[in-house]
């Protein structure tokens, strides 16, 4: 029989038992001499003192344990131990922890404080699971914010899935649950059971998991803390030179699992232990200088390719570990090549154990679907204007930069962010508090993010997907900019594929889409993107898009790349565009690297490699992309030959690009340039070597005393059908 002083009220136990007790740490743990634990299922539970002396709890109701226990002192966890007899399937099993409920507040009330301010360094370091040390018991800290729950437990295999096992503390002046759960570590299964107003159970994972387990499975699980060894200290010291605005910049964009060739006998272990053995030096061959990832998050749907993710700290289970992550890498960095991620800040699907009504409310998303549900995606937009939600979403942000070395972020989606009529027609949106269109949550919410990278993580970079005119996407914050460092110039990539779709009779007429791109050049620091988007969705292939047979479009793609790294900008290509690809991208096959052992793609793969090679060699191209003093065009006006000439300067050489979209190649073509002397034909695309026609000057031209184009010297050309040629300047 138990004391009668430990048996609680019927209020009380019926709470506990339903596992929806309001303050369960008000009648577990020690109290006033006794000690009372709810462990369904044990056998038999005791006391035990550092001295070995053992208490027996004896159970008052189905799973409730109590007894006067003298040595359990309130406050001082290190005072007893648990021992817990379960069944077991040969026997009982005895297992010794100390009381989850003998811990007093875990989260200090300054962090709390901090917290419910907006602290992302708080929330990313407060909230989620983190392996700790408590006195003598080691065990797990769990903390979730929910402040509308009504109770709220952790639930996993270390305690069956239980929801009334583990109770977690509500600190009411953050909204924050907590609990330390002793005994278990690294690799644990959990989710958070979280009991509505309504009374309604939640199965939630953790929006702070670091690790989740694999697809479809959806439990969040304990990530090892482990700080990983990293060796690319003298990448980081030099990575903001190698990302400034004078630096050649060479993207190559890829699906981690949908690049890998056919394994071979040197490949083993996960999808990042694969990319770290071959993807460096394939990039390195190439002379690319970095790599993006298409987003890595943990997601539900693979279909979505990442941009749908729900674990924002977590990378998917799918590649493999967090550690193999960060090998894969320090491997990249090993190779000098720089790592950047797509993430997804503008909203998020609406999957039952992810963050859409995460406590019965509209906690991480508006409640109004005029702002909290995006039409396009079906998805749930961010409440952005929530401090919460904000120091969420940049604590995410820096978890990849600071505990991966990550070197910058792709963020997707920005034009959906700034617009509240993004995508919405009359009366399916509402206005700003000033009456606008433009979303101000998400205008603070980007300028914070920037100013916050810049602050803390020098010489990573910030990249906006951003599709329309909104002005100052790369201007500094205090200039009223949104502070990114780069942006894709959309409007150019439209522009020159339509282009180069035309039948070359026809491109005359269109001649304004191959150089108004130059009207705006300089309005932002811009990357060109041949991105994911444009070969997917029917839209086919880059080989695809171009006119003609066979050789023709072989010989169009290569023109076109030719004039797009002569263009001001930094480039991106994505995985396939190297291989010309003739078959738009399926993510769920890998590349056609079969492609190689024919000598018209092998040849586009060796231009994309010379091209990155010259662009990095000749500072001319790159230099002074983001100043208008680095191009004139030579020739932008001569639409009845579809012939467009650029001249690229640092300052002091020059590199004259001319590119012929016609199929008619032209002989004694005379174009001005600024300087006498031999300009030496540095790269054809209609070379042999990229199985081209072979047509071209014989190594390169001197200039002659006849002005053209406003310069007193000129060269007299052979242009190439559908070609682009390059010339440097020799001294």
């Amino acid at each position: 029989m138990a004391s009668r002083s430990t048996v609680l009220s019927d209020h009380d136990i019926a709470g506990l038992l339903a596992g929806r007790h309001a303050d369960p740490y008000a009648v577990l743990g020690p109290h006033d001499g006794q000690v009372r634990a709810l462990l369904p299922g044990a056998r038999a539970v005791a006391a035990v003192s550092p001295k070995g002396e053992r208490i027996a709890l004896a159970e008052s109701a189905p799973g409730l344990f109590g007894a006067d226990v003298p040595f359990a002192r309130p406050g001082d966890p290190a005072s007893y131990r648990l021992a817990v007899t379960w069944p077991g399937g040969t026997g009982e099993v005895t297992l010794e922890h100390a009381d989850p409920y003998a811990y007093g507040p875990l989260i200090d009330e300054d962090a709390l404080r901090s917290l419910s301010q907006g602290s992302w360094w708080h929330a990313g370091r407060e909230l989620g699971a983190q392996v700790t040390r408590l006195g003598e018991a080691e065990g797990v800290r769990f903390a979730v914010w929910a402040p509308n729950a009504a109770h709220v437990a952790v639930v996993g295999d270390f305690n069956g899935w239980d929801t009334r096992r583990h109770a977690l503390r509500l600190r009411h002046a953050a909204g924050v649950w907590e609990i330390f759960v002793p005994g278990i570590g690294p690799g644990e299964r959990y989710k958070f059971a979280i009991t509505t107003r309504a009374g309604q159970v939640l199965m939630k994972a953790d929006p702070h998991a670091r690790q989740t387990e694999l697809p479809p499975a959806t439990a969040s699980v304990v990530a090892d803390p482990t700080p990983f060894a990293w060796h690319d200290q003298a990448w980081m010291d030099r990575r903001a030179a190698a990302q400034s605005p004078d630096a050649p910049i060479s993207i190559y964009e890829l699906s981690p699992s949908a690049w890998l060739p056919p394994p071979n006998a040197t490949d083993n272990g996960s999808v990042w232990a694969r990319l770290a053995q071959r993807l460096p030096d394939y990039l390195r061959s190439l002379g690319f200088t970095h790599v993006e990832l298409m987003p890595i998050m943990e997601h539900p749907f693979g279909g979505s390719w990442g941009y749908q993710p729900l674990s924002m700290f977590a990378p998917s289970a799918r590649y493999g570990t967090p550690a193999e992550f960060a090998h894969f890498i320090d491997s990249c960095h090993a190779a000098g090549i720089a790592v950047l991620l797509d993430w997804v800040p503008a909203h998020f699907p609406e999957d039952a154990h992810g963050l859409g009504r995460f406590d019965g409310t509209a906690l991480y998303e508006y409640e109004d679907p005029r702002e909290g549900y995006h039409p396009d995606w079906h998805t749930l937009v961010y409440n952005l204007g929530r401090t919460e939600v904000r120091a969420f979403m940049i604590a995410s942000a820096m978890h990849w930069l600071e505990q991966f070395h990550i070197d910058g972020l792709r963020v997707d989606a920005v034009a959906s962010m700034l617009y509240r009529d993004y995508s919405r027609n009359a009366g399916e949106w509402i206005p700003n508090v000033h009456g606008g269109r433009e979303n101000l949550e998400s205008v603070a919410f980007l300028q914070a993010l920037n100013q916050t990278l810049r602050e803390h993580c020098p010489g990573a970079i910030s990249v906006a997907e951003e599709s329309t005119a909104w002005p100052g996407v790369t201007a500094p914050v205090a200039d009223g900019g949104l502070g990114f460092h780069y942006k894709w110039n959309m409007g150019w990539m439209h522009d020159t594929l339509r282009y180069m779709a035309h039948d070359p009779v026809h491109r005359k007429h269109h001649h304004h889409d191959m150089t108004f791109g130059m009207v705006y050049a300089y309005s932002e620091r811009f990357i060109l993107p041949l991105s994911h988007d444009e070969v997917v969705h029917g839209k086919g292939s880059l080989l695809g898009k171009m006119p003609g047979d066979a050789a023709a479009r072989l010989a169009n793609l290569r023109a076109y790349f030719g004039y797009m790294w002569a263009h001001p900008g930094k480039k991106l290509l994505f995985m396939g565009g190297e291989l010309a690809q003739p078959t738009e991208w399926d993510h769920d096959a890998s590349l056609p690297w079969h492609l190689l052992d024919h000598a018209g793609h092998h040849g586009v793969q060796r231009l994309v490699g010379d091209l990155n090679r010259l662009y990095r060699e000749l500072p001319a191209l790159s230099a002074r992309d983001s100043d208008p003093a680095g191009f004139v065009w030579a020739i932008g006006d001569d639409s009845d030959n579809s012939v467009v000439a650029m001249l690229r300067t640092d300052g002091e050489g020059w590199v004259l690009a001319v590119s012929n979209f016609t199929p008619v190649t032209r002989h004694d073509y005379r174009i001005g340039v600024p300087s006498a002397g031999h300009w030496r034909e540095c790269l054809n695309t209609d070379a042999d070597v990229y199985a081209g026609w072979g047509q071209g000057n014989a190594g390169g031209a001197r200039t002659a005393d006849l002005p053209a184009h406003g310069h007193p010297q000129s060269l007299s050309l052979t242009l190439p059908a559908l070609s682009t040629i390059y010339l440097s300047l020799e001294n």
